[in-house]
């Protein structure tokens, strides 16, 4: 078995939902759930069929974040591994009704942040062991960060 570290590359200003799911109509209940979340989110889902044909299914309300989820798809090279490249619109928003979905298995990460992937690989394929989020930690939050944190979450509209 041979573990890889597999950047994961989307537009600045979008987020990823990356995930594990089991059953072909993945992409369709996906974009449902995308689609009734809100009226303007632009998004892309991808998923990588892991029998049958092996194909990568996709749909989206937006071409060019589609591409994107289906390039995803395609660096990972993971079955039964889904993204959703998602505009205009947080993660938070939709992250209960994807964790809902029925094909749903986990959900790996749900980020605007710079993402690796690691994923192993053997001769059977190549499964997904968990990402690398970001940035690790550099301090402890502190009384001015608590209160800089406080104002950003008021300033999305996420707390009055």
């Amino acid at each position: 078995m041979e573990l890889k570290s597999i950047p994961v590359e989307f537009p600045e200003g979008s987020n990823i939902i990356l995930g594990q799911s089991h059953f072909i109509k993945t992409v369709e209940d996906l974009c449902e759930i995308m689609a009734t979340s809100s009226p303007v989110v632009r998004f892309g889902v991808a998923f990588a069929e892991a029998s049958g044909p092996c194909l990568v299914r996709h749909d989206g309300n937006n071409d060019s974040l589609e591409n994107v989820a289906v390039a995803i798809m395609q660096t990972l090279g993971a079955g039964h591994t889904f993204v959703i490249v998602m505009e205009e619109a947080f993660p938070i928003s939709v992250l209960p009704a994807v964790k809902a979905c029925q094909e749903v298995c986990s959900i790996h990460c749900a980020t605007a942040n710079p993402v690796e992937v690691i994923v192993a690989e053997n001769a059977g394929g190549r499964g997904v062991l968990g990402v690398i989020d970001g940035s690790g930690p550099k301090g402890v939050e502190g009384a001015k960060d608590a209160e800089k944190r406080r104002e950003f979450l008021r300033m999305i509209g996420y707390k009055r």
